[in-house]
């Protein structure tokens, strides 16, 4: 079962080519990584997927249904969450807030609306959840600003997970994270994808790419340039050349 489709997608920035003719499938409980350089176009494949940039040509297809050019709160609303390289919580809400100014947006149709109270039981009992799943229980009432980096991250999953997506886009989970930071992390999105969610997943760490990752899409320059599982992806003469280096190829 195909969860989301792209089609030979284009943007353009004033005459540089982000990216050109990209094309894959991501499928429900299977994490496909997103690798290649900076510039190769890996973040703006995700903002043109969740709506944030309109493509140049191309076509997105999420369950069947064309996402093209949708704005990015109905592309949420429909299945689709995703977290950021550069975290941005809201800084002077607790951790248990902020989970829950994300659900909020599952129940309120406008941003007006949303600025009344949401704490019926029900929605704390959910947002309760989340941060328990994602492992930021004991940090519940910690001002987002004060989490280290590795919760900050976690943080930025549980808030993405309050939109009850279907499809998860993580922009590099691991940036910035120690060994066993990440090591840990890893294991949350292993949860994820075991509990049946689609991941697309940007990463420079090639390790947690290769042991996450079911299949690998490379990117260079907008374009790509290979696509297989990992073993496929280690050996591939293009992505050594492109991306992983000589030494990948004694690793």
């Amino acid at each position: 079962m195909t969860l989301l489709q792209v089609t030979a997608l284009s943007k353009d920035f004033a005459g540089l080519h982000a990216l050109e003719g990209v094309s894959f499938s991501a499928e429900p409980g299977k994490i496909l990584g997103i690798i290649g350089p900076n510039g190769a176009g890996k973040t703006t494949l995700f903002n043109v997927i969740s709506g944030i940039y309109p493509p140049t040509a191309g076509q997105i297809l999420f369950q069947g249904k064309n996402i093209l050019r949708m704005k990015p709160h109905r592309i949420s609303h429909l299945g689709i969450g995703r977290t950021f390289q550069i975290v941005r919580p809201l800084n002077n809400l607790d951790v248990e807030t902020n989970v829950l100014v994300a659900y909020g947006h599952r129940i309120y149709p406008s941003l007006l609306k949303s600025l009344r109270a949401c704490r019926p039981p029900e929605a704390l009992q959910e947002v309760r959840s989340l941060v328990e799943r994602t492992g930021l229980k004991a940090y519940s009432k910690t001002l987002a600003r004060n989490l280290p980096l590795g919760f900050k991250k976690r943080l930025e999953i549980a808030r993405a997970l309050a939109l009850e997506p279907k499809l998860l886009l993580l922009d590099e989970p691991s940036g910035g994270l120690r060994f066993e930071e990440s090591f840990q992390l890893m294991e949350l999105i292993r949860v994820l994808r075991d509990q049946g969610i689609g991941i697309l997943l940007i990463e420079h760490n090639m390790q947690v790419v290769m042991d996450l990752c079911e299949r690998i899409v490379v990117l260079d320059h907008g374009s790509k340039i290979a696509e297989g599982a990992p073993r496929e992806i280690r050996s591939n003469p293009r992505v050594i050349e492109a991306y992983l280096g000589r030494e990948a190829e004694h690793a």
